[in-house]
């Protein structure tokens, strides 16, 4: 399944976009669906990296997943 977008783009990153797709004969949405989930895969791990300072440091700790699911009595 597929949601239509409309976005605007930096004239350098639109040219660039069209050069690349031309170059590799890719729809232009293929290219930014890809550069998108591999920005967002970078961003996954920055998470991942704070979250483990935040348990380093004491701001967020661990639970049990069996103490969830007694919690909610599942």
């Amino acid at each position: 399944m597929y949601a239509r977008h409309n976005i605007t783009l930096n004239e350098d990153i639109s040219r660039e976009l069209e050069k690349t797709a031309e170059e590799l004969g890719e729809k232009k949405s293929t290219i930014i669906s890809k550069a998108l989930a591999a920005y967002f895969d970078l961003l996954d791990l920055k998470i991942a990296r704070k979250r483990l300072k935040e348990l380093e440091s004491g701001k967020a700790r661990v639970v049990d997943a069996e103490d969830v699911w007694k919690e909610l009595d599942l």
